[in-house]
């Protein structure tokens, strides 16, 4: 007999599993649960957009597609962007369609980081950040933000984490799991410091479409940031096409071409049919999006709002589909708090020390279910509140 840990990677055995996970495990055993966890939209990919991959299915078109994506995809992202950012991407040289965004995430990295190196993760921050970070060799340093200031970076703290070691930092505006939004003001003081210490930026925009008081603002769009971030997103989120597993990396040609390499030899292609969709979302998705928008932003309100009127303090969050109230005043812990309102009240939350040091004492919940739920969901934690207060 074998003994596999003699076999397997250090750094792998290191890792620690997804802290989601285990409450999304623990939830699907029990009936009755009103799942706040899940960090994706509860609308069904639109019809048009279905129907087009079945039209490519029919006819045929099932072989490898170029390593980079169709160009008449990359060529949509292009114009997409162009609108979003007012930057125009080269869709031959420029443009990368990958295996949804968690992909792009790690083929960034992989493509900057020596070993050694250190990248900045600003926290509350989405669970793999870190470990993909660690996966390529580079070390994470996390940055704190704190509830009372709505969970914002701070530039002094930014700079008081940068080295000599420094090669990046990891940006996420919209953010999971805060919903916090960064302006444009907000942005360029981060990007002084950036181009002070010759830093690269992956900014993850993901959530991008979903933005409810202000117009959003692409790090990519502040003065001399263009050549100096990578820009990662996909169609999960804001298009609801979460399984068809879709994004892209928008950077430079030669940052782009570096990542090009990892994309041939580890995946070689996203699915054919998959770019395909793609192609129809960003033809005539708008319309889909904006009512889709509409919907969470109204959950938002009301959410956000019992929240608050339960004694869960929770700012606005300004994007996304999360709300991260704290649950402080219950003297639990978060993983206590998340544990037992599951047990008690059938309601899973996440608890917000998986995302980092600073999530500790807020849980994240997702608004990403119907308002009946919603309302149910606030009803179940006020008992749980209650009992504990």
């Amino acid at each position: 007999m074998i003994e596999p840990s003699y076999y397997l990677s250090n750094i792998v055995q290191e890792l620690k599993p997804s802290g989601i996970r285990k409450f999304f495990d623990l939830a699907a055993g029990m009936e009755g649960v009103i799942s706040l966890g899940v960090g994706e939209p509860d609308f069904v990919t639109p019809w048009n957009v279905r129907e087009a991959c079945i039209l490519s299915l029919e006819q045929g078109y099932t072989s490898y597609t170029a390593n980079a994506g169709l160009i008449e995809l990359r060529k949509e992202i292009s114009h997409y962007l162009k609108n979003l950012t007012n930057i125009e991407y080269n869709p031959h040289n420029q443009v990368l369609v990958t295996v949804g965004g968690s992909q792009a995430l790690d083929i960034s990295l992989r493509a900057i980081v020596n070993p050694g190196d250190e990248v900045i993760v600003i926290e509350p921050s989405f669970v793999s950040y870190a470990s993909l970070v660690t996966l390529a060799g580079g070390i994470p340093v996390p940055v704190q933000t704190t509830g009372d200031m709505e969970f914002k970076l701070q530039p002094e703290e930014l700079e008081k984490a940068i080295t000599e070691k420094t090669k990046a930092i990891i940006l996420c505006s919209p953010n999971n799991p805060t919903g916090t939004c960064l302006n444009k003001k907000e942005l360029e003081m981060i990007a002084e410091i950036i181009e002070k210490y010759d830093l690269l930026v992956i900014s993850d925009e993901i959530y991008a479409e979903l933005t409810y008081d202000e117009a959003y603002t692409s790090f990519v769009s502040i003065k001399g940031m263009e050549e100096r971030t990578i820009l990662v997103s996909g169609f999960s989120k804001g298009f609801a096409m979460t399984g068809w597993r879709l994004g892209y990396i928008a950077a430079n040609p030669e940052f782009l071409n570096a990542m090009l390499k990892i994309h041939q030899y580890s995946m070689m292609c996203a699915p054919t049919m998959a770019q395909y969709a793609a192609i129809e979302a960003m033809k005539n998705g708008k319309e889909d999006v904006i009512h889709m928008k509409k919907s969470y932003r109204q959950r938002r309100n009301l959410f956000v709002g019992a929240l608050n009127d339960i004694g869960l303090t929770c700012h606005v969050p300004g994007g996304a589909f999360y709300a991260f109230p704290s649950i402080q005043k219950t003297n639990l812990t978060s993983e206590e708090f998340a544990e037992q309102l599951l047990m008690e009240e059938k309601v899973a939350v996440v608890p917000g020390n998986v995302f980092g040091k600073s999530g500790e004492g807020f849980v994240r919940c997702s608004y990403a279910s119907s308002l009946e739920q919603l309302q149910e969901a606030v009803r179940r934690m006020q008992r749980f509140v209650e009992s504990r207060t």
